[in-house]
């Protein structure tokens, strides 16, 4: 079985996900944008030098949806999605992923972005399998802020991939694996598949793919 598996931000879509969610709610008045900006880039600096505190953040990218509830957080996501997101897939992007599809793969997004921002994405880009930063839920169905599970952030990649494999019946040494991801918080799962792909790379992880002669990936200009 051939498996190909994408990471999103700066890999699929030229930008981070949660990081432009946070910059739209703060634009359509939810948060205090200067407050929330100085705070949502140093989060971001943080993921960039691999030492990103993967709870503390969902707690804040998260605590604006919770104050709000469901109804007026599902209507921001659809904006979120017709504005932000959906004018930046690129055909370059939708080629990759249709080569893939008739290749007869079974495609996977696997995220350290929290499932609210990422289910709507990945069905826009027609990826059925999301594998995201799962958020527990209070008694009335609605986000807490904590997450549930393993986060899939770095090692947490490699773990949550190695449970989906278990929940279908299948073992690392039974499928073919080829990983998309542009960032070296990812280099765990990029050295446990067959097939790994720099795409688009941070300037750490292309000096790794030169070295290791990985194939690297320009999917679009940063």
């Amino acid at each position: 079985m051939k498996l190909a598996l994408f990471d999103l931000d700066n890999t699929l879509i030229p930008f981070d996900s949660d990081h432009a969610w946070g910059e739209f709610t703060s634009r359509i008045g939810w948060t205090d944008a200067q407050a929330f900006k100085a705070r949502n880039d140093r989060f971001y600096a943080d993921y960039c030098a691999g030492q990103l505190d993967i709870h503390a953040y969902v707690r804040f990218t998260t605590d604006a949806v919770r104050r709000k509830g469901p109804e007026a957080s599902h209507a921001a996501q659809l904006r979120f999605m017709d504005e932000v997101l959906l004018p930046r897939i690129t055909p370059a992007v939708q080629s990759l992923l249709r080569s893939h599809r008739e290749a007869g793969d079974q495609l996977i997004l696997i995220t350290a972005t929290n499932e609210f921002v990422t289910r709507p994405i990945s069905h826009a880009l027609g990826i059925g399998e999301l594998i995201a930063v799962d958020l527990a839920v209070d008694a009335q169905g609605w986000i807490t802020g904590e997450i549930a599970g393993t986060p899939s952030y770095r090692e947490g990649k490699v773990t949550r991939m190695s449970q989906w494999l278990a929940r279908h019946q299948l073992a690392w040494e039974t499928v073919e694996c080829t990983f998309y991801s542009d960032s070296i918080n990812d280099l765990q799962l990029l050295e446990k598949v067959q097939h790994p792909v720099a795409t688009n790379p941070d300037a750490a992880l292309r000096a790794i793919a030169l070295a290791r002669g990985w194939r690297i990936l320009e999917l679009f200009k940063t």
